[in-house]
């Protein structure tokens, strides 16, 4: 769909923050749309793919370019709750404890290679996304309003990791598979990473200016008044519908599937349609928009059957073959 609407100041911002991230991060134009989804949706995301491909690069810019603070978290087996939360240290000269904040408190938060955390670690984690605060020594204290979580983990390495349970995955508003960038793409890194290499300190210094706070939760509240037709609304209740009774569009559907997706994810899907509708500056969400965040949305929802594991059929194959077969309004 080619219909525009005249950009609003916020749609102006984030256009350009999204211009300056792709300046930095070439070849993954998907990672870098679903990061602006996730922040205009107040949502997180777990993106998967193999090392070197930009993961932890890739927060980083968005971190430089919003007006907040970035902290970056390397999960290993043994780290604690406590490590993530922060703790309270005993003053001696007061005889009182004080709470000392831990790194959960920044605005953006990289969780580098969760899956290597144990259980308590996750859980602490679950908590601070779920509830925007953590409990600590009786006490509760809440995260800051633009808060954001980046989870990555690496498809290919799996020994000595802790897989994360359901109810954490459910947490995620989407899940971002990435794959290595194509040739020309991969030439321009190379140019990208010279000049860089090049610079003096002071050249680096980015002429961007920050998007603020302010403006993203203006951007935010413009994603919630983007229309979706009725029809639209039923469309993608319709896709998370079939995911708990797909036998309805084929028996072979049927037998794929153990647990389908909460409602949770149709909330997600809906401000994520809704959030990329504003992003291309239109003000009304198409049947595109669903059934591109789809696959993002549900991947790390559904539960296969070990039929489906044995055929290797996987959550994306099931995924497109139930939106092929769902009419469009």
């Amino acid at each position: 769909m080619t219909t525009s609407t005249t950009p609003t100041i916020a749609q102006h911002a984030m256009q350009q923050l999204k211009a300056h991230i792709s300046s930095q991060i070439i070849g993954q134009d998907i990672l870098v749309e679903r990061m602006l989804i996730a922040l205009l949706a107040d949502g997180h995301i777990l993106v998967e793919g193999a090392p070197g491909l930009a993961k932890t690069r890739a927060i980083n810019v968005l971190s430089k370019g919003i007006e907040g603070d970035f902290h970056r978290v390397q999960f290993t087996p043994d780290l604690l709750p406590a490590d993530l939360t922060g703790t309270e240290i005993y003053r001696p000269q007061q005889g009182t404890f004080e709470f000392q904040k831990g790194p959960l408190f920044h605005n953006l938060i990289l969780a580098d290679e969760i899956n290597r955390a144990p259980a308590k670690v996750q859980s602490a984690l679950l908590e601070a996304m779920a509830e925007r605060q953590i409990t600590v020594g009786g006490s509760t204290y809440p995260l800051p309003e633009l808060f954001m979580v980046m989870a990555t983990q690496n498809p290919i390495e799996q020994e000595g990791t802790y897989p994360l349970p359901e109810a954490q995955l459910d947490r995620f508003l989407l899940h971002i598979k990435i794959d290595y960038p194509e040739a020309a793409h991969e030439k321009s890194i190379l140019h990208l990473a010279r000049s860089e290499a090049r610079q003096s300190p002071l050249h680096k210094k980015a002429l961007f200016s920050p998007l603020t706070q302010q403006t993203l939760f203006m951007a935010r509240n413009e994603v919630l008044d983007i229309h979706m037709a009725e029809s639209l609304e039923d469309y993608l209740l319709q896709i998370i519908l079939a995911t708990r009774n797909p036998g309805v569009y084929g028996s072979d559907l049927a037998a794929w599937l153990q647990f389908g997706a909460s409602p949770r994810a149709s909330i997600a899907l809906d401000r994520c349609a809704r959030a990329k509708a504003w992003l291309e500056q239109r003000d009304f969400v198409g049947p595109e928009d669903i059934q591109a965040l789809a696959l993002d949305v549900l991947r790390h929802r559904l539960i296969l059957s070990y039929e489906a594991e044995a055929e290797g059929i996987t959550t994306d194959h099931f995924i497109k073959e139930l939106i092929a077969r769902i009419a469009v309004p």
